[in-house]
């Protein structure tokens, strides 16, 4: 599906629809859904704590979800997490020595991250695979 472009009082922020099964597969992909956004740790990873890139798209992905029709959700350079779905971040300046929170996240567990290559600092190294 496509852009929703009646979103004009959301910002920058594009949303868009996506057909994404949400069960778990034996190959560790992560669905990129409302859901999974929503349960996401990154925002809150001391990785992404003194990056100005993250902490300005963490404030306007917050905001514009309030406002993202049911069903609908952002393009993945638009929201400051759930890297291991949809790879690394649009941000430059995330600080890769800081201590990585991915073990603790619900969808980390859920889709039993544990043993996906890579399975932690999916914003360094990319989605789980």
């Amino acid at each position: 599906m496509g852009r929703d472009t009646s979103t004009e009082e959301k910002g920058s922020i594009t949303y868009r629809d996506r057909n994404v099964s949400s069960e778990k597969c034996a190959d560790f992909v992560v669905p990129y859904v409302g859901e999974n956004i929503s349960r996401c740790k990154c925002p809150q990873c001391p990785v992404q704590d003194d990056s100005q890139c993250a902490q300005d798209l963490i404030k306007s992905s917050r905001e514009a979800m309030e406002y993202m029709p049911a069903g609908d959700v952002p393009y993945p350079e638009y929201i400051p997490g759930v890297y291991c779905s949809e790879g690394k971040p649009p941000c430059k300046d995330l600080n890769f020595d800081r201590q990585c929170i991915c073990g603790s996240c619900d969808v980390w567990k859920e889709y039993d991250l544990k043993n996906a290559d890579p399975n932690n600092h999916f914003c360094q190294y990319g989605r789980s695979t």
